[in-house]
């Protein structure tokens, strides 16, 4: 599953999810991208069960590439613990998502099988989304 390395902080602020996305907001390197519709957190494991989704479908014939990265530490203390004594300790990873972003894309594969891959992947991730096309300029 994806962690990063190295954190400048240990156990960031929850923020807030306002707003659509300024940066990955277009398909960049393959042909087909699946775009967010709404915000969320979406989990390491979340983005793993949809990477071996989008693979197992596109086989041999496509490349994909995950335009998602979970690099903030979700804290959790344990259960039946009292209130106060600090923040608990960080749990797992999440990537906070905004509408507009583009989560996955594909190249090489045409656009049912593209559509079909995606469809298998939105079921595992926890918000809506949709498939776009690469624009040409």
């Amino acid at each position: 599953m994806l962690a990063p390395k190295k954190v400048k902080y240990r156990k960031p602020h929850r923020g807030h999810r306002r707003g659509m996305a300024t940066r990955g907001n277009h398909v960049a390197f393959g042909t087909f991208g699946l775009k967010a519709m709404e915000n969320g957190w979406i989990t390491s494991r979340q983005i793993e069960s949809a990477r071996v989704a989008i693979t197992r479908k596109i086989r041999k014939f496509g490349r994909m590439w995950i335009r998602i990265f979970p690099d903030k530490a979700i804290t959790q203390k344990p259960a039946e613990t009292r209130m106060g004594k600090g923040k608990g300790s960080p749990e797992y990873w999440i990537c906070v998502v905004k509408p507009g972003r583009i989560l996955f894309e594909v190249e090489g594969v045409d656009e049912e099988l593209a559509a079909e891959a995606f469809r298998l992947c939105s079921h595992k991730l926890p918000i809506k989304t949709r498939l776009v096309k690469r624009r040409e300029i």
